[in-house]
């Protein structure tokens, strides 16, 4: 082997092997964020029996990551990215501690709580794109989609793992032990940084006079001049936004038939879809094109969500979840690995900063929609004397939940057809064409800097 060879070998291996350092710590931490959330919201209900102040909870997680987050990018990309996941970390687990000791001493309010998830809110919009931004800088570009299967499978294992533990630990061990344990799990995070290495992508020094806000625009002028990396946030966007509506709505669908023992057992099996489809994505790598699995998984996806509202059967609505819940690993880690590949790294916090921002205000809209579209249009479509009785009524049935099931063929069907009008845009589905702005991992200066490998590797580039 030549040593130009070895060394890209040994290049190669060692940005794995940090890149799963830093995953398993964000695997860890990310349960306990999820445990935490779910035993602060039973404490909160049973401490209030307010629904109101409880949903107030999900307002302090949403809005501090809103307004925070078109500057978060441009701070990822100025700053060293693995030293502000470690902040991030601290900064969470300390809120925490803060948390549990108010509570250890009997001086836990409502507001401390508002004022802890706003915090790890704020933490998590700077870490989220600096997480998703440092991916690239650790694998190639031919490992991008499995690497970010991995990253969605650990998502997936945060989300099923957490509220099933909080519900065992809460009862065992208390709120003021999940605390502590959610506090632990966030210094797991930061010790598995600290032994992490991460490139610093080389940055043109700023123009003089250049503002911070100025910078934060930066990725959205980026991301307009290219019209296939356009189109993709705005399936992405329209798609968090038909989900919001449906991640309300499947409550009421399915208790419109079913007990709670059901539902609990329905949204139970969508969560073994998400895992298995992370863990398919990883083990295969996807499509070889990745629009594909962006543009494909997105239609079926809205076709599983159209096969929910065509009966009140508790078999069709669990098959569909799960094949639902099965395509949406693959639909992001294909999305996040073309922009990984296509946007610079120099530019990429901001960039995955604008993304979060339009999913932090889509599906909010959805949540807000889901009550006054349900209650208000479609339930009295079918109600059984409903304008719609007579005619879709007789193959999808009339009464109570119907309106419901009516709303979600819509939902999938808009999200379907958002999939093939994508696709019938040409920058949309040969976004792949655009130039490389990435090689992946790269040797590194004495000083940490990225020493760019070959033409992909300039920051710069188109």
């Amino acid at each position: 082997m030549s040593g130009a060879a070895h060394q890209a070998k040994v290049a190669k291996l060692a940005g794995l092997r940090n890149f799963l350092l830093i995953w398993f710590g964000q695997l860890v931490s990310g349960v306990g964020s999820r445990l935490s959330a779910f035993a602060l919201g039973i404490w909160v209900l049973q401490s209030t029996g307010s629904t109101t102040r409880f949903a107030l909870i999900f307002v302090a997680m949403a809005v501090p990551a809103l307004l925070v987050s078109p500057l978060a990018g441009a701070l990822v990309d100025r700053w060293d990215r693995r030293r502000v996941m470690l902040g991030c970390e601290l900064l969470s687990a300390a809120t925490m501690l803060t948390l549990a000791a108010l509570l250890a001493f009997d001086q836990l309010a409502l507001w401390h709580i508002y004022a802890g998830v706003g915090l790890s809110s704020l933490a998590n919009a700077f870490l989220a794109p600096a997480y998703s931004a440092s991916i690239p800088l650790l694998a190639t570009r031919e490992q991008l989609s499995r690497v970010n299967g991995l990253v969605q499978t650990g998502a997936a294992v945060a989300q099923v793992a957490g509220p099933l533990l909080a519900g065992v630990l809460v009862s065992s061990i208390s709120l003021y032990g999940v605390l502590l344990v959610d506090a632990a799990s966030f210094l797991t995070g930061a010790v598995a940084l600290a032994f992490a290495r991460v490139p610093r992508p080389p940055r043109a020094a700023p123009a003089e006079g250049d503002s911070l806000w100025r910078e934060a625009g930066e990725g959205w002028r980026y991301v307009r001049s290219r019209g296939g990396l356009l189109g993709l946030l705005s399936v992405f966007g329209i798609n968090n936004f038909l989900f919001g509506i449906a991640s309300i709505a499947i409550t009421p669908l399915v208790l419109s038939f079913a007990d709670p023992a059901m539902l609990g057992l329905q949204m139970g099996l969508g969560g073994a879809g998400l895992l298995l489809g992370g863990l398919a994505m990883t083990a295969s790598g996807g499509p070889t094109r990745r629009i594909h699995g962006v543009l494909g998984c997105s239609l079926l996806a809205g076709l599983a969500l159209a096969l929910h509202g065509l009966a009140p059967s508790m078999l069709l609505l669990t098959a569909a979840g799960f094949v639902l819940f099965a395509m949406l690993p693959v639909i992001s880690a294909c999305n996040d690995s073309l922009w990984q590949s296509k946007v610079p790294a120099a530019l990429q916090g901001r960039c995955f900063a604008i993304q979060r921002v339009l999913s932090e205000s889509a599906m909010p809209v959805g949540y807000v929609l889901a009550g006054p579209l349900a209650e208000r249009l479609f339930e009295p479509l079918l109600a059984r004397d409903g304008a719609l009785a007579g005619s879709i009524g007789t193959w999808i049935g009339t009464g109570a939940g119907r309106g419901i099931g009516l709303m979600f063929i819509t939902l999938g069907l808009l999200m379907a057809a958002m999939a093939l009008a994508a696709w019938c845009v040409p920058a949309v589905r040969r976004v792949e064409q655009l130039p490389d702005a990435c090689e992946g991992p790269a040797q590194t200066t004495e000083r940490g800097q990225m020493a760019p490998a070959g033409h992909g590797g300039q920051a710069g580039a188109a």
